[in-house]
């Protein structure tokens, strides 16, 4: 996928947002990578990133007048949500969290990170190339009581394919479960692509939710991604009460590139937060849809 070229440090706002954003705006997707020392990687991770600190995320989300935040605990930390909860305690009241799990993670550690603020579980199939609808399923299957007897949400990384293989699990989940970046939509595909109608089905059913984040993950057309709109609003028009919006701050290339190693640094992605902020007014022209999005739903499925 053809990418803006990248830097060492996570990108703040370049372009100024230059829409009315509704006070206590919700960025419901991004990550904090802390000292490697005092946060160490998963072993075997597919890539490293450089730190993105909360003191960065702060002033990222001073210049884009977003108050609150839902902090996700990426792949290259395994199950070790610590740097999550680091990002978290830094923000007080304004952050929850998603956490990662496994089979071997204490019922007294889920406990804990409940009354961090963690309202959520992630299973990541995107990122190290797993999608595959039969493990998603076992996945699923295996971390749904865990996420019920606490209420939390389930989120999903995966693509459309999984997504279609796993809709019949969805709609019979009693909790909400929420699908990453579009559902891994390809933008270049529009919303006629094989999967997208599941997706919006299950939107539209109010089992799901979805984040209409990382627009420069399904599109290869930067700045603007205008190729993106399509697939957002599709998923408007299936249920606003049901979207959510994120940047995926501080924008990790989880690639290593070639000749490189796992363990080497690479660098973030460059992408202008602000300019790709002032999609959403393209995305969804009325002021009450972009506040259900921005305050009202993240409000709701993140409980703040």
């Amino acid at each position: 996928m053809q990418m803006q070229h990248s830097t060492g440090t996570a990108a703040q706002p370049a372009t100024p947002v230059d829409f009315d954003v509704p006070a206590d705006a919700c960025d419901c997707h991004s990550h904090i990578f802390g000292d490697p020392l005092a946060f160490p990687f998963f072993t075997r991770r597919v890539y490293t990133p450089p730190p993105a600190l909360p003191e960065e995320m702060a002033a990222f989300h001073r210049a884009l007048r977003v108050r609150r935040v839902v902090i996700v605990t990426p792949s290259v930390y395994g199950t070790d949500n610590s740097a999550t909860l680091y990002g978290m305690r830094a923000r007080a009241g304004d952050a929850r969290g998603v956490a990662v799990i496994d089979d071997r993670t204490p019922e007294s550690d889920l406990d804990a990170m409940a009354a961090a603020g963690i309202c959520g579980v992630r299973l990541n199939l995107a990122t190290d190339g797993r999608n595959d609808p039969a493990l998603a399923r076992r996945r699923f299957e295996a971390m749904l009581p865990r996420a019920s007897a606490r209420n939390w949400h389930i989120q999903i990384f995966t693509n459309l394919a999984v997504i279609a293989g796993i809709k019949d699990l969805v709609l019979a989940s009693p909790v909400p479960v929420v699908f990453d970046h579009f559902g891994g939509a390809q933008a270049a595909l529009g919303p006629t692509q094989p999967g997208f109608a599941d997706l919006a089905e299950l939107v539209r059913s109010g089992k799901a939710y979805v984040k209409i984040s990382g627009a420069y993950r399904v599109s290869t057309m930067a700045p603007d991604y205008p190729d993106a709109a399509p697939l957002s609003k599709a998923l408007i028009a299936a249920n606003a009460q049901r979207v959510v919006w994120g940047t995926d701050w501080p924008h990790t290339n989880s690639t290593t590139p070639a000749g490189r190693r796992v363990t080497d640094v690479t660098p973030l992605l460059a992408i202008d937060d602000g300019r790709l902020m002032n999609q959403l007014p393209i995305w969804a022209p009325d002021a009450a849809t972009r506040k259900a999005i921005l305050v009202d739903n993240p409000a709701r499925l993140y409980r703040f």
